[in-house]
C-alpha cells in the first residue's frame, strides 16, 4: 500500500477533546470566583455534560449553567469569552502524536487537517497541539463553506494535497462524519475508536492508539 497523504480529523483524534475540556473547566472555576458557590467537581461534571462532545455550543451551556446554578454577578457571554480565548491554553493531544506525524512526515507523506467547526477557535487549537509545522494544508469548515460528511471538503483537500483518493487515508473518529464520508468518495478510512461509539463501524482499519497508525500507513 502507497499511501501519498494522510487526511486527519482534530476532535477525538489528534485532540484529546475530553481531557482537555476538564482541564480547562477546572481552570475556568479557579479563575472565576462567581463559580465557586458550586461546588468544583459538580460544576465540571455538569459543564462537560452539557457539552455533550463538543455537539453543543458554549453559548448554551453557560446560558443553562447559570440558570441551574443560579449564578451571580457575571453574564455568560463573558465566561464564553474567556473560552474561546483560553481553551487553546489547555489543549492536550492523545499519546504518540508527534511521533507517529513526525515518522509520516519523514517518510515523504503528505499532511492534511479537515475538521468542523469554528475556523479561527480550531485552528488555534491546533496550533497549541505544536504540530501545525508538519501539515501541508488545513481545512476547517467554517472557513471552508464546507462541512464533513459533505464529500467536497475532503475532494477539495485532495486538490490541495495533489494526490488521489486511493493514495489517501483519512483518520478519524466520527463513524459518519469521518469513516463512512471519506470512503464515500473512495479515500481508505482509519476510526481512531472513541469510546462514545459502540457501534460497529464499517472501516478499513481500527486503531487504539495514533501509534498503530505508522504501522498501517507506511506498512
Amino acid at each position: 500500500m502507497d499511501i501519498k497523504a494522510v487526511l486527519f480529523d482534530l476532535d477525538g483524534t489528534l485532540l484529546n477533546r475530553d481531557a482537555s475540556l476538564v482541564f480547562f473547566a477546572r481552570d475556568q472555576y479557579d479563575r472565576f470566583s462567581q463559580l465557586q458557590l458550586v461546588e468544583k467537581d459538580i460544576f465540571v461534571r455538569r459543564f462537560i455534560e452539557l457539552d455533550n462532545h463538543g455537539y453543543v455550543w458554549k453559548d448554551k451551556v453557560y446560558q443553562q449553567l447559570i440558570d441551574e446554578f443560579s449564578i451571580q454577578d457575571i453574564e455568560w457571554t463573558e465566561l464564553l469569552s474567556d473560552y474561546l480565548i483560553s481553551f487553546q491554553r489547555h489543549c492536550i493531544g492523545f499519546p504518540n502524536m508527534m511521533t507517529m506525524l513526525t515518522q509520516l512526515k519523514n517518510n515523504g507523506v503528505k499532511l492534511a487537517l479537515i475538521s468542523n467547526g469554528y475556523g479561527q477557535f480550531q485552528y488555534d487549537n491546533f496550533k497549541a497541539l505544536g504540530i501545525s509545522h508538519l501539515f501541508d494544508e488545513v481545512l476547517i469548515s467554517e472557513w471552508e463553506g464546507l462541512r464533513k460528511p459533505n464529500p467536497e471538503i475532503f475532494i477539495r483537500a485532495l486538490s490541495k494535497l495533489g494526490v488521489r483518493a486511493e493514495d489517501a487515508l483519512f483518520v478519524g473518529d466520527h463513524p459518519e462524519n469521518d469513516i463512512r464520508a471519506s470512503r464515500d468518495v473512495g479515500i481508505k478510512a482509519v476510526w481512531k475508536r472513541n469510546k462514545q461509539f459502540f457501534l460497529e463501524v464499517n472501516a478499513d482499519a481500527i486503531i487504539n492508539d495514533l501509534e498503530e497508525l505508522t504501522q498501517y500507513a507506511l506498512g
